[in-house]
């Protein structure tokens, strides 16, 4: 498969869930993030192109933001076993609406708990 990712991932330093809002079943946790999508790592698999609400909780306060939650509309991408734990899946979801309250959100909690791969 060809890399057609534009942005580089960023794996957070966070305990983050993320969760089906309309559900609110766990969904997992957030691996990694970009503004266009981010990774779960979850117990169960997704279906590929599933749409969901997701919420994700932020473990404390963000710099620059009034609110520890973010609720986002995705389509799942991606699912597959995870190589590490057979256990996992890792989740990939594609955004579907970014509105600018969100970008800077996702720009805040960047700051706050990422760090680069290392190539």
């Amino acid at each position: 498969m060809t890399e057609r990712r534009v942005e580089s991932r960023k794996k957070l330093m966070a305990f983050t869930t993320v969760r089906d809002k309309s559900q609110g079943a766990l969904l997992g946790y957030l691996g990694n993030l970009t503004f266009h999508g981010l990774l779960v790592i979850g117990e169960k698999p997704l279906d590929v192109n599933a749409r969901y609400t997701l919420q994700l909780d932020f473990p404390d306060a963000l710099p620059d933001a009034h609110t520890r939650q973010m609720i986002i509309e995705a389509r799942v991408a991606r699912c597959i076993p995870d190589p590490e734990n057979p256990r996992e899946y890792n989740i990939g979801f594609e955004f579907l609406h970014v509105t600018q309250a969100q970008t800077n959100l996702i720009q805040s909690l960047l700051e706050r708990y990422h760090f680069r791969y290392q190539d």
